[in-house]
Order: C-alpha cells, then sequence, then structure tokens
C-alpha cells in the first residue's frame, strides 16, 4: 500500500517500540478494517510481540489523502474494545 506517516505516527512507532515489519504486514494485509469517527478507518490484525502476549495493532489512516495518510499508529491489549466479531 502506498501511505505516508504524520509525525505523529512515525514518533508513536518508534516510541511504543512497533516493529517495522509489523506495520508493513498490517497495512499490506489487514485482519480487520472498521470505519471510525471523522471518515477515518483503522486497519488491525492481532500480533505477537514475544512473551506469548498478543496485542492489536491499530492504524488509523487517512484514506482521503492522496497517498493515503496514517495518523496514528499503536498497539492495545485490550483486543475486545475494538475487535469486531464476524
Amino acid at each position: 500500500m502506498k501511505l505516508r506517516l504524520s509525525n505523529h505516527a512515525a514518533e508513536e512507532i518508534t516510541r511504543r517500540n512497533i516493529p517495522k515489519t509489523f506495520l508493513d504486514e498490517l497495512l499490506d494485509n489487514p485482519q480487520q478494517r472498521t470505519e471510525e469517527k471523522d471518515g477515518l478507518v483503522a486497519y488491525q490484525s492481532q500480533f505477537d510481540f514475544g512473551e506469548e502476549k498478543v496485542y492489536l495493532l491499530r492504524a488509523i489512516v487517512d484514506e482521503t489523502r492522496d497517498p493515503n495518510l496514517a495518523v496514528t499508529v499503536y498497539r492495545t491489549s485490550k483486543i475486545d474494545k475494538y475487535w469486531r466479531q464476524s
């Protein structure tokens, strides 16, 4: 996917120690895409960050921009809060 990172998203990736390989996989093949407020879209997938701890990695993306803009990226242990059951 052709995508730019906002300064905030780039800072969060570094601050939260999110592996680039996880981010690339998330953006290329998200397990879910959900509509968020203000017309943004959340790309989200579950990843094992080691020590058998699974987190939900989320990238909030503005798809109206060309190229798309990742507004923020973060991981959360609150999977049930964001995960949409089929």
